[in-house]
């Protein structure tokens, strides 16, 4: 289930599971957020998943994985402000524009659904941005600079989306 209320933090935890390890008293917690995506290029605020993962799993010292489950989407941190988010959507379209002429989305050579997106432009900016990051854990918090936010990069929407959240420690 998504909540839609949440305009550019479409996100709702859908699936939590905590796992003691065999090695002294690590333990690992795995949440997963669902995300609603925007056309094209958007970019989604996944702190509030994050946070809820983290203060769910009790864990206070570690760190935390934030993966993406899909070739195009990327995680990144960065600052979540409205006019830098349409700046960084505005550089991804001039650095690798949609419209160029791409072997991947040549459809008819490739052994695909004739209904499969041309997409190699949100392929090549995941792989710019990469598909995870790990965040530190100290005291039950993350240890981010004051506007950092983890953000999900929807690089081919409007999809559905899954990101796995999880967070390691004692």
């Amino acid at each position: 289930m998504i909540d839609r209320s949440l305009p550019g933090a479409a996100w709702c935890l859908v699936q939590s599971l905590t796992i003691t390890t065999q090695i002294g008293h690590m333990k690992i917690h795995s949440s997963l957020i669902e995300v609603a995506s925007g056309a094209g290029i958007s970019l989604h605020d996944l702190m509030p998943g994050i946070y809820e993962a983290v203060r769910a799993s009790g864990i206070q010292n570690g760190f935390v994985t934030v993966t993406s489950q899909h070739t195009t989407t990327a995680i990144a941190v960065n600052e979540h402000e409205p006019r830098l988010l349409e700046d960084v959507k505005a550089f991804f379209t001039q650095l690798i524009p949609p419209a160029d002429k791409y072997l991947h989305n040549d459809i008819a050579l490739r052994d695909c659904p004739p209904d499969e997106p041309e997409n190699a432009h949100s392929h090549l900016v995941t792989m710019l941005l990469g598909s995870s990051e790990v965040i530190a854990l100290s005291g039950g918090e993350l240890v981010l600079g004051r506007y950092l936010s983890v953000m999900l990069y929807e690089l081919d929407g409007p999809r559905e989306r899954k990101v796995s959240v999880q967070v390691y420690g004692e």
